[in-house]
């Protein structure tokens, strides 16, 4: 996948737990692991704005490109 989820770290760095996270952000708790994980393939703005609002983060911070090697 070229896009790598970057919440674990983000939410390490605050020192908050997901049931933190979850009740902060009004998402289930099964939702987020599921996005701490990578095991989701969409995410709606306005989550990624609530999660960025109660990190006080920004979108790059937990979303991230990475160039699928291209094999010659």
């Amino acid at each position: 996948m070229a896009i790598i989820l970057r919440l674990d770290r983000v939410m390490a760095d605050r020192k908050m737990s997901l049931n933190e996270l979850s009740a902060k952000v009004g998402v289930a708790n099964v939702n987020l692991s599921k996005l701490k994980t990578g095991k989701v393939s969409a995410i709606r703005f306005s989550t990624l704005e609530a999660i960025c609002d109660v990190l006080d983060c920004q979108p790059g911070d937990i979303l991230e490109f990475k160039r699928d090697k291209k094999e010659e």
